[in-house]
């Protein structure tokens, strides 16, 4: 397809306006509801965390008392603007959402977060919920990639990229025409933020890059609603995203494939409760252990060969001090793998992090980059390891495509395993209520709305 550099932005604002429900394939549309069911427990487990329970008291402060959007943590009901940005924090704080391989991004905790808590104001039905949160996944998507690889080594493409996949998810449950959903990705862009430099801290900032993307793309939409004007081309233009937060953006990325290939469809699930740099690494060694018969006592050593972007977000937590902090740590995911068999959401605990049989078997974990692992980021993550046996061995462990990706996919009985985890893990809802949940969200386009969604 031909883009002109002054073109692209209209181009991919005129698809997302005229994207509807039956132009979507059956197969869409039902991972669309995988997607939104993974969501959904990612946000209840994240009930009772420290971030999202200061972002709900500055939602009570700030928002009003009663509301048509639901906060699924604490079940209040608040304005579409809190809703968002509380459920967009806790759905992305047990590192269990979705995430985009190409585009390095987690489409569910922006474009769920923004959609539902508009879909609950303006009575959108379970197709037009589907349809907005396809818009919102290809806007995403598709920023994130013609953003390259450049952008993520500084800025965390969820909150970049996700403000624009929020404020176009929005956009079209308000029915944007091109004009409208035009300015919405102009006004959602001038505020697309979030910088990797928290890592160093263990700060909390990333529920704020989440939430914030939510909400600020929701805001961006209402206003470009009613004639609030945005950026034309805010992505690629002279002082738009791409100069100032990319030296390898690709505008041919936002528009290739439009309407043949589907954003929802190439997004992984994440089966390890930890940051996705970690994954392919910890199937690798997973897959070793089971093949060779190996228990943790039995390494020496391992050598996780891994993309240079994995290198820029795990390389500085060496020492990870809180349970967030050691998502991101190779040597502590890859030691409850060696040592317990699973990294879920249930493993990483603050009685874990002072393990000293973790903490020594981290130690014995090295991360290296690998040339070829990087030449097929991130269309591809490979898993590679090398062990060494206490007895001398050697063995190279590699997984093309990790648990999760859509040529390794959860089955359903497998996503509704998680969930029911995720669910459970902080109580966000019981196993009864919940089944009614998931009883919805199957049916979710035939339903006439996606408003009360949790029990009171």
């Amino acid at each position: 397809m031909s883009v002109t550099r002054t073109a692209t932005t209209r181009e991919l604002a005129s698809f997302l306006a005229g994207l509807r429900f039956e132009d979507l394939p059956e197969e869409a549309v039902e991972r669309t509801k995988e997607l939104f069911l993974d969501w959904v427990a990612s946000a209840l487990a994240g009930k009772n965390a420290q971030p999202v329970r200061i972002l709900e008291r500055f939602a009570e402060t700030m928002g009003p008392a009663e509301g048509p959007s639901e906060v699924l943590v604490s079940r209040r009901r608040t304005s579409p603007l809190f809703a968002a940005l509380v459920n967009g924090a806790a759905s992305h704080v047990v590192e269990q959402d979705d995430l985009h391989n190409a585009s390095v991004f987690h489409p569910a905790t922006v474009v769920f977060s923004a959609a539902l808590a508009a879909a609950q104001q303006t009575g959108a039905s379970g197709q037009d919920f589907i349809a907005a949160s396809a818009v919102g996944y290809e806007t995403g998507v598709r920023v994130g990639s013609f953003l390259g690889r450049s952008h993520y080594k500084v800025f965390h493409t969820t909150g970049t990229a996700g403000t624009l996949a929020a404020a176009a998810a929005v956009s079209h449950l308000l029915d944007a025409d091109e004009a409208s959903m035009l300015h919405a990705l102009g006004s959602a862009g001038t505020q697309a933020a979030g910088l990797w430099e928290f890592l160093r801290d263990a700060a909390d900032s990333k529920q704020l890059h989440t939430g914030k993307a939510a909400s600020d793309g929701l805001l961006a939409a209402y206003l470009a609603h009613d004639g609030f004007t945005g950026a034309t081309r805010i992505l690629e233009g002279v002082q738009g995203m791409a100069a100032g937060m990319s030296s390898d953006a690709d505008p041919e990325k936002l528009v290739e494939g439009l309407g043949e290939k589907w954003a929802v469809l190439e997004t992984s699930f994440k089966f390890h409760a930890s940051c996705r740099h970690t994954h392919p690494a910890a199937d690798a060694l997973l897959e070793a252990m089971k093949d060779h018969e190996l228990g943790a006592e039995q390494i020496a050593h391992v050598r996780a060969r891994v993309h240079g972007a994995a290198v820029d977000v795990l390389g500085p937590v060496d020492d990870p001090r809180t349970i967030h902090q050691s998502k991101f740590s190779m040597g502590f995911v890859l030691a409850l793998i060696a040592r317990g068999g699973s990294a879920g959401i249930g493993d990483f605990t603050d009685e874990a992090l002072e393990d000293p049989k973790l903490r020594e078997f981290s130690e014995r974990v090295e991360m290296v980059f690998d040339p070829e692992v990087d030449a097929a980021y991130p269309q591809r993550w490979i898993g590679l390891v090398d062990i060494e046996t206490t007895g001398g061995d050697r063995i190279t462990s590699r997984v093309d495509e990790p648990k999760g990706d859509p040529g390794n996919m959860l089955s359903r009985e497998e996503l509704e395993a998680k969930a029911r985890s995720l669910v459970a893990f902080q109580g966000g809802a019981s196993d009864e209520a919940f089944g009614r949940i998931m009883d919805r969200i199957w049916n979710l386009d035939r339903e006439p709305d996606v408003r009360n969604l949790l029990e009171a």
